[in-house]
C-alpha cells in the first residue's frame, strides 16, 4: 500500500504511473494467490491426516467391539451350557422323586 501511495506522488507520466500501479496490484494479487494456495494445500494436508486418524480410530473401535462381542458370546454360551446341565439335573431329580412317590 505504501508503494502505491509513493507511486502516486512520484513525478512520472500518467501512463507510466498507471502501469506502476497495475504492476503493484498484479504483484499483490499474485502474492495473495500464492499465500492462498499454500494455506489451501496445508489445510488439505491437515484434513487428510485428520481423516486418516479418524478412520484408524473407527477401525480400532470396531475391532475392539468385535472382540468384546466375541467375549460376550463365549460367556453366554458357557452360561447356557451350565443352565442346560442344571436343568438336566433338575429334570432327573424331579423324575426320580415322582417315580418314588408313585
Amino acid at each position: 500500500m505504501g508503494a502505491g501511495i509513493g507511486i502516486l506522488f512520484a513525478p512520472d507520466k500518467g501512463t507510466r504511473t498507471r502501469e506502476k500501479i497495475k504492476d503493484s496490484f498484479d504483484d499483490a494479487k499474485n502474492d495473495f494467490k500464492h499465500k492462498f494456495e499454500n494455506v489451501s494445500d496445508e489445510l488439505k494436508h491437515k484434513f487428510s491426516i485428520a481423516k486418516n486418524d479418524l478412520e484408524e480410530t473407527f477401525e480400532d473401535i470396531v475391532s475392539n467391539m468385535s472382540n468384546k462381542t466375541e467375549d460376550i458370546i463365549t460367556l453366554l454360551e458357557a452360561k447356557l451350557a451350565d443352565l442346560k446341565l442344571q436343568n438336566a439335573k433338575l429334570q432327573k431329580e424331579t423324575s426320580s422323586t415322582s417315580k418314588q412317590n408313585s
